[in-house]
């Protein structure tokens, strides 16, 4: 007997369902894929050549150094890339070449764009993943404390210090980081990497400020369980609180915390600009800011590609999570 005879008709009813919705998210998904890499790569190109400046000087300034370019250096560098010619045909190559997945090579470098973006990339993918680290640590404890007793003075205390965090600047939290963990007790480096110390003060950054939230909708979804009928009557059937949490209200949490976190992670990659130049780490955020300022042009379409595309890609992990933890999603 095979494993989908020994299934209820309801549940081969809620299988069908779950696939159902399955195929139409994807189909969803790739159709957003596709109008994203649109705009980002038409949104992208205007905004460098909107750009004030010569930038084939910059670029060449990028390649030999503002000290030893000129006029005529500008003007060789402008005729073998070609940014002699209209703006519409240059971004027609670049759409043709992206239909072929391929993004080009580095004005600067002369690397593929590719190879440098997913070097970049690991860089930030790790910081990104030891901070959300860091977010549940705290928030998840914190959050379930608050929300088992609202309105309580840990609760309340926990909710301003939340409310502190988020209004912090990233880069004065870490700036303040590396004046007390760095400077004065000298427990990590200040910036730099290579070592795994050197995760500890960006992570923390970036853990502090994304826990700071986090905390709340934990909190939240919590009070929310704890005050429902299907927890109160497992307590009064005698069942003790950690096991009436892990039954009734932590999976119904769940759901806005991924959500959250899958939202947050976008974010994370793409906004760390900041934190990543405090900290010289060699991300993807900070990588964009030079490429920005140098008008390496296939550098910030393929890196804005790739940030966007990843954007749609944490989206549908999420709902195919959020769908998998509480099936009545895919109705």
């Amino acid at each position: 007997m095979t494993m989908s005879e020994t299934l209820t008709p309801a549940r081969r009813a809620e299988a069908r369902r779950l696939r159902a919705s399955f195929v139409k998210l994807l189909a969803a998904r790739l159709f957003q894929a596709l109008v994203v890499a649109l705009i980002v790569g038409i949104v992208g190109f205007a905004m460098m050549q909107a750009l004030p400046g010569d930038a084939a000087y910059r670029i060449a300034a990028g390649r030999y150094g503002y000290d030893v370019v000129d006029a005529a250096a500008a003007e060789a560098m402008r005729l073998q890339l070609g940014l002699d010619r209209p703006a519409l045909e240059m971004l027609m190559v670049w759409i043709g070449q992206a239909l072929t997945f391929d993004l080009g090579h580095s004005f600067v470098t002369g690397a593929p764009v590719v190879d440098e973006i997913l070097h970049q990339l690991g860089h930030s993918v790790g910081l990104a993943f030891i901070s959300i680290l860091v977010a549940l640590a705290l928030a998840v404890p914190v959050g379930t404390l608050a929300g088992l007793r609202p309105g309580s003075l840990f609760d309340r205390i926990s909710g301003g210090a939340a409310l502190v965090l988020r209004a912090t600047p990233a880069f004065l939290i870490g700036i303040l980081l590396i004046l007390f963990i760095a400077v004065e007790l000298r427990l990590t480096p200040a910036s730099g990497h290579g070592h795994g110390t050197h995760f500890v003060l960006p992570a923390l950054t970036l853990g502090l400020v994304l826990g700071s939230v986090l905390s709340r909708v934990v909190r939240n979804a919590v009070a929310e369980a704890v005050a429902s009928e299907p927890f109160r009557f497992a307590r009064q059937k005698g069942l003790s609180l950690p096991a009436a949490l892990r039954r009734h209200a932590f999976r119904n949490a769940a759901v806005p915390v991924i959500t959250y976190l899958g939202v947050q992670t976008a974010l994370l990659l793409e906004g760390v600009v900041v934190v990543e130049s405090v900290f010289s780490w060699p991300g993807i955020g900070h990588a964009l800011t030079h490429a920005v300022f140098e008008r390496d042009i296939p550098m910030v379409q393929g890196t804005a590609l790739v940030l966007g595309l990843g954007f749609v890609v944490l989206s549908f992990v999420v709902d195919i999570s959020c769908r998998m933890l509480d099936p009545r999603l895919a109705q």
